[in-house]
């Protein structure tokens, strides 16, 4: 399969079987995936099992929860229903700070994106800056 990656030129490669040649495109590729399949499989884990939506599977069950954080709540001395909002913060922390990665690493295709919607926006047709109505 030949796959095609970005330079920092922006300038398209193709690279070759093998894969070699795509380093940038291939990295991004799985810092997202191994951003998002623990994020989802937490949080798939955490709405179905607090909810006790668990299909016959006993990892998804209300119990299991329970106990789940029980034990971080006893490994970090704190109480278990403290734990889901500080997991939520992290979650989202996280998630910026994902974003923001990606953000940096397609700046540019941004910015692009951005002057090419305040061109389109600014090329379209305005109304007249007085009303044409003799309403009050």
């Amino acid at each position: 399969m030949v796959y095609i990656a970005f330079a920092a030129e922006n300038s398209e490669v193709a690279c070759d079987e093998t894969g070699e040649g795509c380093g940038p495109a291939i990295a991004m590729k799985w810092f997202l995936i191994l951003w998002f399949v623990p994020v989802s499989l937490i949080s798939a884990w955490y709405g179905l099992s607090y909810y006790d939506l668990n299909f016959g599977v006993f990892m998804l069950t209300r119990d299991v929860h329970d106990l789940v954080f029980k034990i971080y709540g006893d490994i970090l001395g704190i109480p278990p229903t403290d734990i889901p909002p500080l997991l939520l913060r992290a979650l989202i922390v996280d998630s910026m700070i994902v974003m923001a990665i990606v953000a940096f690493r397609y700046r540019r295709k941004i910015i692009a994106w951005v002057r090419a919607r305040r061109a389109a926006w600014a090329a379209q047709p305005r109304e007249a800056e007085e009303s044409l109505s003799s309403a009050p």
